[in-house]
């Protein structure tokens, strides 16, 4: 039988039996010529088989968790501390040819590897992990819940991959149970104020060394900014959305947020800003050391606010009111009673008898006031608790009337306002809406004036140092009448005593049958009990509430014992057998003593 071996040339045809094989039979050149292309052709892709499989694969990109932006190499490192060691890290640092430094959150970078592990953890986490039902510590049971929930998943038993467990809990941690991108900032004692302008802007920090940075951290994406803020919103325990656009509320650790949700009320999107609370307060030996007041100030205030006088600390934003507050309500009575309001809390004293009162907003949803509890009427509430001193955390409204018919029954009373001086808070007092009458202000004892000045920097000429003074303390005589028993003087950094003046003093000695020179003897051995704490850097506000209370209940045994420890040398240098007029200056450095020089403040 034939068979036709054809070719794609019609006019080439060869014609072999059945049974002879295809290697035997003969074939035309032309077919011959035909075939070399279909061998090269396939020598050709397999070699390209081949070179494709040597090529690497192209990753696809992983979103893993928001972290700041690099460094730059030409920035000049000024400080660098830790933050969470080894994986977060805080470096001051700025450009050679700018004067300003910013503020870099430094954190250890994930890897391709590591990023896709840390989504499928986050993944699993958000849907198995539960809320523990017992009190017990969340970043724990947050390690221990991830490490077993990988372990099931199986997330950390593939072959050939070198990752960090330890940066991938990391991030997780900081992602779902703390602050997510701010946390570091937030574990940053040193960092007073945290605020977001939009998105695409970076964060500002307000440093308690550099005041002022732009950080390298900023929210590309507004819908990150808007998540970050409902998850803080929730953490505080309230709500937040378009219909309720704007949140005042207290986070996690006591810190205030004050937040706008997306473009409501704020054209440029969400913002945010976040004044940390100090667990370790701010006390007077802190305001001696940073020179906020010297120690006659301080003794002074001591001795008249243990016998319930009444003040008001005035000051502009950031001024250092609070502060302030927190340090005098040190120095209170250690047996008083004492209740403080405010609309977030931020006053943070070591005092047993103390009920601590919050406001809370209406839960309606329309204009009505359902549940509402402003200041005004935890004033009224407090007063029928007989509270030894009332503390208002900052008067700007009927609570103020409030609270000077509380101090005119009798009760001790502090609180905050934004006033420059005592002559603006009067004024403040006596308008609407605080709407104080004239008369009643002269239940008011003293005035405490804080401002933020800058001064010579001695370490940089060109850039003055920003620093927190009490530019003067008043003694309230009426509406149109004050006494100035302190002042600042900018040019010196120093302080001019005039306490020949002080109204206070003489009518608490006339109270105690004392004559004013052992009341200046008292102001000069609570003196002595402060130089004491500052020479022994006793700052701490529990140690210093110890050494308060023992005073208070044995004065004499105290003063034994530092002066035992002293040999003497500071009561020696207070000598009150020749108290001369005039003004005295008095630095934090020398040993003060109160001076009895007059300066008439009268208006």
């Amino acid at each position: 039988m034939k068979v036709s071996l054809k070719s794609k040339n019609p006019q080439t045809e060869t014609t072999v039996d059945e049974e002879t094989s295809p290697q035997q039979a003969e074939a035309t050149p032309l077919d011959k010529e035909e075939a070399k292309p279909v061998r090269r052709n396939q020598g050709k892709a397999q070699r390209q088989k081949k070179e494709k499989e040597k090529k690497p694969k192209v990753l696809q990109p992983v979103d893993g968790p928001m972290v700041g932006t690099p460094i730059p190499r030409n920035y000049l490192v000024l400080e660098r501390y830790p933050l969470t060691p080894p994986f977060a890290y805080a470096v001051i640092a700025q450009e050679p040819d700018e004067k300003l430094p910013s503020y870099f959150i430094d954190e250890l970078e994930l890897t391709y590897a590591e990023k896709v592990l840390y989504n499928k953890i986050i993944n699993a986490l958000q849907l198995e992990l539960s809320a523990p039902r017992d009190d017990v510590d969340p970043k724990k049971y947050f390690a221990s819940q991830a490490k077993l929930i990988a372990d099931r998943y199986q997330l950390m038993q593939q072959k050939n991959v070198t990752v960090s467990w330890a940066k991938i809990l990391y991030y997780a941690e900081r992602d779902m149970v703390g602050f997510g991108p701010i946390d570091p900032l937030m574990r940053d004692p040193s960092i007073e104020d945290i605020s977001a302008d939009g998105a695409k802007k970076p964060l500002f920090v307000f440093h308690r060394k550099y005041e002022s940075l732009t950080t390298n951290l900023a929210f590309q994406d507004p819908e990150k900014l808007d998540d970050l803020i409902v998850r803080l919103v929730h953490m505080s325990g309230k709500h937040v959305s378009t219909a309720f656009p704007i949140v005042d509320a207290t986070l996690p650790g006591r810190h205030r947020l004050a937040a706008t949700f997306r473009k409501e009320v704020s054209p440029m999107g969400s913002t945010m800003t976040i004044r940390k609370f100090r667990e370790d307060p701010i006390t007077v030996i802190d305001l001696i050391n940073f020179g906020a007041l010297n120690y006659t100030i301080a003794a002074y205030a001591w001795l008249l606010l243990e016998n319930r006088a009444t003040a008001i600390v005035v000051g502009a934003t950031a001024s250092g009111k609070t502060t302030v507050l927190n340090a005098l309500l040190s120095m209170v009575n250690p047996s008083a009673k004492i209740v403080t309001i405010e609309e977030v809390q931020e006053i943070n004293i070591d005092h047993i008898n103390w009920a601590p009162l919050v406001s809370r907003l209406s839960y309606g949803i329309t204009e009505e006031t359902i549940g509402e509890i402003s200041v005004f009427h935890l004033v009224k509430a407090a007063m029928r608790m007989r509270p030894d001193i009332m503390v208002v955390g900052e008067v700007r409204g009927e609570e103020t009337y409030a609270l000077f018919q509380a101090i005119s029954t009798g009760h001790g009373g502090l609180a905050t306002m934004h006033a420059e001086d005592a002559g603006s808070a009067i004024q403040r007092l006596t308008s609407k809406p605080m709407d104080v009458a004239p008369s009643y202000i002269s239940f008011l004892d003293l005035i405490f004036s804080s401002r933020r000045v800058a001064i010579p920097n001695p370490g940089n000429i060109g850039t003055p140092k920003i620093v927190r003074r009490i530019i003067s303390v008043d003694e309230i005589v009426d509406a149109t009448k004050w006494v100035s028993t302190f002042v600042w003087d900018p040019q010196r950094d120093k302080f001019d005593e005039f306490l020949d003046k002080s109204v206070k003093l003489r009518k608490f000695a006339k109270d105690r049958g004392k004559t004013m020179k052992d009341v200046m003897k008292e102001i000069s051995n609570r003196i002595e009990v402060l130089q004491w704490l500052r020479a022994r850097n006793i700052r701490n506000h529990l140690e210093i509430n110890t050494t308060f209370s023992q005073y208070h209940t044995d004065p004499e045994a105290v003063l034994s014992k530092i002066r035992s420890e002293t040999a003497g040398s500071v009561t020696e240098s207070n000598d009150f057998s020749n108290l001369g007029f005039g003004p005295k200056e008095t630095s934090q450095d020398e040993v003060a003593k109160p001076s009895m020089g007059y300066k008439d403040s009268t208006k």
